[in-house]
């Protein structure tokens, strides 16, 4: 990790504030949630640190509410409240997606409501730079007020695009109300998604013609930035992520995990039945995101005098400690004996034509 000075954190005053903002987290049991709670409640310019979440979780010093922020009495538990984070979302990519989707867009909707009920002045949202959408012709990066052009063909974008939808209508329905949404890269540090399996992959699939850039976000940096938020050192819609960003061979190189490159169509169209017959979690447009560039410049943050701890090149040490032992194929998790007696080339094989037989096996029932 590089050294501290590499990181610019609000100013103390040596003491804890008075006057400082009262901050409700919610999903402050575990994950992003759960990190943000104890390190805002060891900051001087806090006043008071919420926790709310479905279960009691161990954050020292904060003040417990435990019910499910998709219930309306939420709102009576956020009075006092001067700042609420919301980071109860479902991104497990085990979850069932209608119930899952229902969790993330109710919740939200309800916390909206319930914040601005209870006199709540901001609310700060957690979406992903995903939003932007992966596109050949993206620029490098891309600007913060550059277009959403996500579609909802990869994992929980439908639910990140509604969250964002929500968050800019959410001040005119509320007028006092003000709503910060950050949208952090593909974030490493105890997480688990479609971009971080990519990873536990014996072999790095790369679609022929594509260009894929990474940029990562380290979990530090990023509760880093929502407590800049927190304490309003910056406002509106802002990306976080590590300061540039590598090409794929230069993934290829520090990891040290050879390529496994396919034409287009033959990738698509494996990832797409794989996805469809319950093989694999990740959905065909999953891909996208490992094949054109959508890195982000972060300049709202660092205008504001924030800068990540983190360099890509860390990050993507730290994540492949992290996989270290984990074998993937196509998002999907196989056994130890599995990926032993396989190999790589040899699980993706196995994968296709398991789908395959599925496929002509159900023909025969007319399914």
């Amino acid at each position: 990790m590089s050294s501290p000075e590499a990181h610019v954190r609000p100013e103390r005053s040596g003491g804890r504030s008075a006057s400082g903002p009262v901050v409700a987290v919610t999903g402050a049991a575990s994950g992003v949630g759960r990190a943000l709670a104890l390190r805002l409640v060891e900051s001087e310019q806090v006043k008071k640190v919420l926790a709310i979440d479905e279960r009691r979780g161990d954050v020292p010093g904060a003040t417990w509410r435990v019910l499910d922020v998709r219930d309306p009495a939420i709102a009576e538990k956020l009075r006092g409240a001067d700042v609420v984070v919301h980071l109860a979302l479902d991104l497990d990519l085990e979850s069932d997606p209608k119930a899952r989707s229902a969790f993330n867009v109710r919740g939200t909707q309800t916390v909206l409501t319930a914040s601005a009920a209870a006199g709540v002045r901001r609310v700060v949202l957690c979406t992903s730079a995903m939003v932007y959408g992966a596109q050949a012709d993206n620029d490098v990066p891309l600007a913060e007020d550059a277009p959403l052009r996500a579609t909802s063909e990869a994992s929980f974008v439908d639910d990140l695009l509604e969250i964002e939808r929500l968050g800019r209508r959410a001040p005119r329905a509320h007028p006092g109300l003000n709503v910060t949404i950050l949208r952090p890269a593909v974030l490493v540090g105890g997480t688990d998604t479609a971009l971080t399996r990519y990873f536990e992959s014996p072999r790095l699939l790369v679609v022929a013609g594509s260009r894929p850039c990474w940029q990562f976000c380290h979990v530090e940096d990023l509760v880093s930035a929502l407590e800049y938020a927190v304490l309003e050192e910056v406002d509106g819609e802002m990306a976080v992520g590590c300061d540039g960003w590598l090409e794929q061979e230069e993934v290829e190189e520090l990891s040290g995990i050879r390529r496994m490159e396919l034409p287009p169509a033959i990738a698509f169209g494996a990832a797409s039945r794989l996805h469809r017959l319950g093989l694999t979690p990740s959905p065909a447009g999953d891909l996208a995101y490992t094949m054109h560039p959508w890195v982000v410049s972060g300049s709202r943050l660092h205008d504001a005098g924030w800068r990540p701890r983190w360099t890509n090149e860390e990050v993507l040490a730290e994540l492949l400690e992290e996989v270290a032992g984990r074998n993937s194929v196509a998002g999907r998790r196989l056994g130890r004996k599995d990926a032993t007696t396989l190999g790589a080339a040899g699980a993706t094989v196995a994968l296709v034509g398991a789908a395959a037989v599925v496929r002509r096996a159900r023909k025969r029932r007319g399914l």
